[in-house]
């Protein structure tokens, strides 16, 4: 069902708040689906349906559905669908759904930081006491003084972090030399980053994919609520609120992400990794403020 142009100036807000519980439960989800199927072929069907969900929302909303900047739009689905989800599926299989969550939900920062050398915008002020509060937090997360910690985790969800940074970083380059519909470049991309990870599956020998009723709810929930209603509302909600007020639903996810985790799969946090999670939130709740004030100048 589709909103009317104008709608009621307290659906954006609600529309946040609805999308960080969707993004936040999905990693619970994701979580459990990876007790059905292994995690290539878990990464391969999520994304394909997610695809097939957003096509379908295309024509629905009658959104323009040619391929433009067939080159950039390849490189932003390796490294923003194919990378990002390999990475993060692996991070879920070695460790918990609201750890992993905390450190993929890093993105922000890293993007900040990419986009200085690639962008030439340069970090000022608070932004870099952001960043280092962030990174601060990451680092008393990961541990890396404890080789008994369960490393490979932590490393694969930076990776999956830096990866979406990457993809941002490439979707920003692109918008900014010629005009392209966000919702269509996301269908594409998912498309496009989808076949390696098919691809990937089918060569990868793994265990057969559990065809239960519980498995394919999962993923018909990922791909119509998270992936096809998410990104609407992500987008709907981009084109009429600021984007430092719809950057505080990154806030949003990893705590529900967290919660979830606790209650759902009874995944406990130590004292140091409690206090990593607060200073990463700082973090970026200081980024979208710096935002907030900037936008206040223009």
């Amino acid at each position: 069902m589709l909103l009317p142009t104008r709608s009621p100036s307290w659906f954006p807000p609600v529309a946040l708040i609805i999308l960080s519980v969707i993004w936040g439960y999905t990693w619970i989800l994701a979580k459990q689906a990876l007790g059905y199927s292994p995690p290539f072929a878990f990464a391969a069907e999520r994304c394909v349906g997610g695809a097939l969900a957003l096509f379908l929302v295309l024509r629905i909303m009658r959104r323009p559905l040619r391929l433009t900047a067939p080159g950039p739009t390849l490189a932003i689905a390796l490294t923003q669908v194919t990378g990002f989800m390999v990475f993060q599926t692996w991070a879920l299989v070695a460790g918990g759904a609201g750890k992993t969550a905390v450190l993929i939900f890093t993105m922000p920062i890293w993007t900040l930081l990419m986009a200085w050398p690639i962008l030439g915008e340069r970090i000022r002020g608070g932004q870099w006491l952001a960043a280092v509060t962030t990174l601060t937090g990451l680092t008393l997360i990961i541990e890396p003084w404890d080789l008994h910690t369960n490393l490979l985790s932590k490393f694969l969800g930076v990776m999956a972090a830096l990866c979406w940074a990457v993809g941002t970083i490439l979707i920003k380059r692109l918008r900014s030399s010629q005009s392209v519909d966000l919702f269509s470049l996301t269908a594409w991309q998912m498309v496009l980053g989808a076949i390696p990870l098919v691809l990937l599956a089918l060569v990868v020998e793994e265990r057969p994919t559990d065809w239960t009723i519980h498995y394919i709810g999962i993923l018909i929930f990922m791909s119509i609520v998270s992936t096809a209603l998410g990104w609407w509302l992500w987008i709907y909600t981009l084109d009429r609120v600021p984007a430092w007020e719809a950057s505080l639903s990154v806030l949003g996810t990893p705590v529900v992400a967290i919660v979830s985790s606790r209650l759902v799969l009874g995944e406990a946090f130590k004292p140091l990794e409690m206090t990593g999670i607060i200073l990463i939130g700082s973090g970026l709740l200081l980024l979208s403020m710096i935002n907030w004030a900037l936008s206040r100048r223009k």
